[in-house]
């Protein structure tokens, strides 16, 4: 699919409003989180075995949480106050509490910690972890309370509305896994005919669909949700580490280590890639936050490149 093309008088859907500085970070990025109500982001800087706490309201680094081990996790406990952060070089998430991040304890899963989703109605952190496991903490206790079994090593991962299903994907598997949380096992297997390397992944609710982005080829797939049934296939950028929905615009944003942005729109004749946004090489990890309807994208250090984080305003 060729990239779209804009008149000079149509403005692109994504403008870069700020580029916030990380100062000294080596090596890959890897997820983010958010405090809301401090405005502060949460950045796993992997390579640098640290958390980056970016100021939001000021735009610049507030601090940095270091002595990790390749964090690549992070969430945030709003009810409790706690940052949780999954560490794959130790298999441990470590957990930072109240305004001044004080450490408050860890919890040990044995190898590969890795992507974190909190689900605030039953007040439940679960982190993906070694060969194929789903830890459910209890937040208020911060403590494991089980383990689902899984086919193969989770990446990203999304619970529905309700808190009663989680889509996992199983790239070694070449599947996704959808997880029974109440049962705590996998009720259904999604495999993937004709795409390998399915990394990010997304739940567009408003309608109805999961959306999944395979590195081989680089496609973004959008299964039903009623059925598993796949609905679309379109081509994407390549390197594809995070995708998120901006249900305000009926958007989908694909971040990808070819340095780019890849923005889909759902029209009367279907999705359509209708724009791709120059970043930097690598800079393949983002964040969109829908309260404050900005997209975080963070930048590793490169040639000419600082590492930082960018953000980018929607438009209009």
């Amino acid at each position: 699919m060729a990239s779209p093309s804009f008149a000079a008088d149509v403005p692109p859907p994504l403008s870069i409003e700020a580029k916030i500085p990380l100062g000294a970070v080596k090596g890959r990025i890897d997820h983010m989180a958010m405090d809301a109500a401090r405005q502060r982001l949460f950045v796993a800087e992997l390579g640098n075995d640290s958390v980056g706490v970016v100021d939001l309201a000021t735009r610049q680094l507030l601090r940095r949480i270091t002595g990790l081990k390749e964090p690549q996790g992070v969430g945030y406990v709003a009810a409790t106050d706690t940052l949780y952060v999954a560490n794959a070089g130790d298999g441990t998430v470590r957990l930072f509490a109240g305004p001044d991040l004080a450490p408050a304890g860890q919890i040990d899963l044995g190898s590969d910690a890795d992507n974190i989703r909190v689900d605030p109605a039953a007040n439940h952190v679960l982190v993906g972890h070694g060969g194929g496991a789903l830890a459910v903490i209890d937040a208020m206790a911060r403590r494991k309370i089980a383990d689902i079994a899984l086919a193969a090593h989770p990446e990203s991962f999304h619970l529905d509305a309700a808190g009663k299903r989680a889509f996992v994907n199983l790239p070694d598997a070449g599947a996704i896994a959808v997880v029974d949380l109440e049962a705590g096992s996998v009720a259904v297997m999604i495999p993937l005919r004709a795409a390998r390397a399915n990394f990010p992944m997304a739940l567009d609710r408003a309608r109805h669909r999961l959306l999944v982005v395979t590195r081989r080829p680089a496609k973004l797939l959008a299964f039903g949700l009623a059925d598993n049934a796949l609905q679309a296939s379109l081509d994407t950028c390549g390197d594809a580490d995070d995708v998120f929905v901006d249900d305000r615009r009926q958007r989908v944003y694909v971040s990808c280590g070819d340095g780019v942005i890849d923005v889909f729109a759902s029209q009367d004749s279907g999705d359509a890639r209708i724009a791709r946004i120059p970043t930097v090489s690598g800079a393949r990890t983002s964040f969109f936050d829908p309260r404050s309807d900005r997209l975080f994208v963070a930048v590793r250090a490169a040639s000419g490149e600082v590492a930082a984080i960018w953000v980018f305003r929607p438009v209009p």
